[in-house]
């Protein structure tokens, strides 16, 4: 077949899916929706549309971003809009089903709103929502409403009329509009893809490679992994695109093993491709061959950097070399080798179906078009986002993230991952763009977004990030392999009580000194989180050096928890729930924390009843407390 008769039979498909005379619900079986208890939901679907024998079309789609929302179910009734219902547990399936399709009542109750055409009365629609308003939705378009195994969902939707379109241009036109697209690579660096691509396509060494970095190493990150179990087939379509561009027939994806439903979408998705022959040998009659291999990674943060990532696929040790020559000159096998990650490759067909200038039109001057976002921490609606860059922090975290929750203060907002910089509040309404949050000491990275509130010890969660990257760092150069393990143990001695005045500066020249000379990627970006801590909240650092205590109550070595003898009504809650004996007191007693056994867990003051309060923590200060049980009639007279 050609690729109109594909194109054909994909769309008929999806009209009589879509717009036929049954039901069809979709499922969000993404790994957040089956986490949050999405495959009974499925079954509990199934069952309860047989009980009835209402006869339905029933698919697994990806992830729509509203991750805290999840099990996301959508309706679409014959001659009806299509309603997303959230939280649908298996117990709310029968109730949703015999009164929206038997009684045909929407329930607008339990609906979030509607999506596409058509309104349904005290229903709003879907993404005029607070959350969704200001997302621009093109990496994200399909997820959450095709089914990824099935590639003519795909091709219905769009899909490799890119990868058609390419086939009939030059290579060097595409690349062209790459670049009016101002197209930088979402994996972190920012790097301009149409000068990789055409370095790459100038090269005479033959063969060459396209290698797709999936490995997303960062904590707390998912945007690719969402990308790649709700939608693979952009990915594989950008890659084939690039691979016309460059000039090669070979491909990679090196994808983390961790990701088993990912892997297993890429796979089927694969092998449709290549049996209508959009991957393989000579694609579309075109003459143009290009093949596509998956190779899984054993979960090295350090792989996430290219060459480290490259040796990783020839089968050795994955640790970065020492550049120039660059990988489009020397890459896979020594041999020129273009590498992006999935977002990237992911905008290639609708640059290519639409013009770089129409990509162009979204984001600033210097930072072009969207980027995805897992949006996490301390936030009310976490999730995947997909937003123009130019959206401030401020936007990203109370339009769409719609704030702290309890409505507790912002602190500060990391950006870029474990490498990424800690931003405070007086920042917030500094644009997201590779530009801005360099200039303020953070990086875009792959996309991770983590918020914190006032709860939060910023030297506590610089030294947590930074632990993570000693340990992932392969050890290869020195200022990885011996300063990272010093500032640890720096930090470690600030969070326990120990740490000197001079500490401070000598971590901050220490962080300065890595960036400046580590091999790689993660050594070069690894200090950011404390260099950024240090910059931006010193009063915290210094409190716990000069003063010994911890302002958000979080170092164990440097708070204490105490029993309040006027408010202690000696219920033994608190005693019985220690689990090192550390709490004394009888019957009616006001009870007692040997702050010598205490392990500072917290659990007393978890325990204790709110009506009482009788739990305090603190930091840096003595509370006046008997030294052994009394009675506590003794302690409300003493009051």
């Amino acid at each position: 077949m050609n690729f109109s008769e594909i194109q054909g039979k994909a769309k008929a498909e999806w009209n009589s899916l879509w717009h036929g005379n049954k039901p069809l619900i979709l499922v969000g079986l993404a790994t957040c929706g089956m986490a949050a208890g999405g495959n009974a939901t499925m079954q509990a679907v199934k069952e309860e549309l047989a009980k009835r024998k209402i006869d339905a079309h029933v698919i697994p789609v990806g992830c729509l971003g509203l991750c805290y929302l999840e099990p996301l179910v959508d309706i679409i009734k014959p001659g009806h809009p299509r309603i997303c219902y959230s939280r649908v547990a298996k117990e709310k399936v029968a109730e949703l089903i015999e009164d929206y399709l038997v009684k045909d009542n929407p329930r607008p109750d339990l609906a979030l709103g509607t999506i596409g055409e058509g309104t349904v009365q005290g229903i709003p629609k879907f993404f005029d929502l607070p959350m969704l308003k200001p997302q621009v939705r093109i990496i994200l378009d399909r997820c959450g409403t095709i089914d990824a195994d099935n590639i003519y969902h795909y091709i219905a939707n769009g899909g490799y009329a890119g990868l058609n379109k390419a086939l009939t241009m030059q290579p060097d036109d595409i690349i062209t509009q790459v670049e009016k697209a101002g197209l930088r690579g979402r994996g972190g660096a920012g790097f301009p893809t149409s000068k990789k691509w055409q370095e790459a396509r100038r090269s005479k060494a033959t063969p060459k490679f396209v290698v797709c970095n999936a490995d997303e190493g960062d904590p707390g990150a998912f945007m690719n992994r969402s990308v790649l179990e709700g939608d693979p087939h952009s990915l594989l379509e950008g890659m084939a695109i690039a691979g016309y561009a460059i000039g090669t027939s070979h491909g990679y994806i090196y994808v983390r093993a961790e990701y088993p439903l990912a892997v297993k979408r890429l796979k089927t998705a694969i092998e449709q491709a290549k049996g209508l022959n959009l991957l393989g040998k000579n694609i579309l009659g075109g003459g143009f061959s290009f093949d596509i291999e998956i190779m899984q990674g054993a979960g090295a943060f350090v792989c996430g950097e290219g060459s480290a990532l490259m040796y990783s696929i020839e089968g050795k040790r994955g640790m970065p070399r020492v550049r120039p020559p660059r990988s489009v000159e020397s890459g896979l096998w020594g041999l020129p080798t273009s590498l992006n990650n999935v977002e990237t490759f992911a905008n290639a067909p609708n640059i290519v179906v639409k013009g770089g200038d129409w990509f162009a039109g979204y984001g600033t001057k210097d930072s072009k078009g969207t980027k995805t976002f897992a949006l996490t921490g301390k936030i009310n609606r976490p999730g995947l986002i997909e937003v123009p860059l130019g959206i401030t922090l401020r936007q990203i975290v109370y339009e769409v993230g719609g704030g702290i929750p309890n409505s507790k203060p912002f602190k500060a907002i990391q950006t870029g991952g474990p490498s990424g910089g800690c931003i405070p509040e007086n920042l917030l309404d500094t644009p997201v763009d590779f530009e801005n949050l360099a200039r303020v000491g953070s990086i875009m990275g792959s996309g991770g977004m983590v918020v914190m509130d006032t709860d939060t010890c910023m030297v506590d969660t610089a030294r947590y990030f930074l632990a993570f990257c000693r340990d992932e760092s392969c050890g290869k150069c020195v200022p990885c392999r011996e300063g990272l393990p010093l500032m640890i143990d720096m930090m470690e001695r600030v969070t326990q009580g120990r740490g000197k005045p001079e500490d401070i500066d000598h971590l901050n020249e220490l962080g300065k000194t890595i960036i400046g000379s580590a091999l790689c990627g993660l050594g070069t970006s690894a200090p950011n989180p404390v260099l950024t801590s240090i910059r931006y909240f010193r009063e915290e650092w210094e409190a716990h050096v000069n003063e010994k205590r911890c302002p958000a109550l979080v170092c164990k070595e440097l708070i204490n928890f105490f029993i309040l003898p006027d408010k202690c009504s000696g219920c033994g809650i608190c005693a019985r729930a220690c689990p090192v004996d550390a709490i004394t007191g009888g019957k009616r007693m006001v009870h007692v924390v040997d702050q010598v056994k205490c392990i500072k867990c917290g659990t007393c003051l978890e325990k204790c009843p709110t009506k009482f309060n009788a739990v305090k923590k603190v930091s840096g200060e003595t509370v006046e407390v008997p030294k052994e049980p009394v009675p506590v009639a003794a302690a409300a007279g003493a009051k």
